[in-house]
């Protein structure tokens, strides 16, 4: 397990060595934002704009990464995010979206990872509907079979596999289809999920410039805490 993409929780620090954040979880932050005076409406929204402006771009970066791409990217993130509006609540919101430059921009080094982990919010949202019907396990067992049962249910799910017949086929000891963790590794497979970290095709140099970019300029990055939290998504490790 190499990196994993999630929001910025900080319940776990170093789990992999790398972190790709969701740049969903940290646009809302801007939304939430509440100027009360018309110039700082103006600014925040146009602040938005260019926002998601780039997030757009960075999604056709992904459906061809080039070496120029990345550092330009790299490049107008600085210019983005170094941004003086003159609004002081949201100028220290640029301030800490600039700081978590290096794990929001994992996709530059590796264009397979998703710019959100939206499905696998969705993915948890059965856990939580379950646990508010029923009120949760009431022992560890329980907390164990709800775990593995889930799991395995919203897995199959999102391979395409019937969960029925998966189960059958287990239960009743025939194992004819191949285990949900082979279909993982086929489709990684398929998908080159590792190939970035086998053969990355943005140039080291530029993960060098973001980690050593002066404190003192636009785009610096202070390690902050990497969370894990209750949602993510894990790639790299199985290819």
């Amino acid at each position: 397990m190499k990196l994993l993409v999630c929001d910025d929780a900080g319940q776990s620090k170093a789990i992999t060595e790398e972190v790709a954040l969701c740049w969903v979880h940290d646009g809302r932050h801007y939304q939430k934002l509440m100027p009360v005076c018309e110039l700082h409406q103006k600014r925040l929204a146009e602040f938005r704009g260019h926002y998601w402006d780039y997030y757009r771009e960075l999604l056709k970066y992904k459906e061809n990464p080039t070496k120029e791409d990345a550092v330009r990217l790299e490049q107008r993130f600085g210019k983005l995010f170094g941004t003086k509006t003159g609004y002081e609540a949201l100028d220290e919101r640029i301030a800490k979206t600039r700081e978590k430059k290096v794990d929001l921009l994992a996709v530059l080094r590796h264009p397979a990872v998703p710019l959100h982990n939206n499905a696998s919010e969705l993915g948890a949202q059965a856990r939580v509907r379950k646990r508010a019907v029923s009120l949760g396990p009431r022992t560890a067992e329980g907390v164990r079979a709800w775990d593995t049962g889930m799991t395995i249910v919203e897995t199959a799910k999102k391979l395409g596999i019937s969960v029925y017949e998966y189960f059958k086929d287990r239960l009743s000891g025939a194992k004819q289809m191949p285990s949900l963790a082979e279909v993982i590794r086929q489709k990684a497979n398929q998908l080159r999920l590792g190939a970035s970290w086998n053969s990355n095709p943005v140039s080291p140099k530029i993960v060098e410039t973001i980690r050593n970019y002066p404190v003192s300029q636009p785009g610096t990055l202070l390690r902050t805490g990497r969370g894990l939290g209750s949602r993510l998504r894990i790639y790299g490790g199985l290819a």
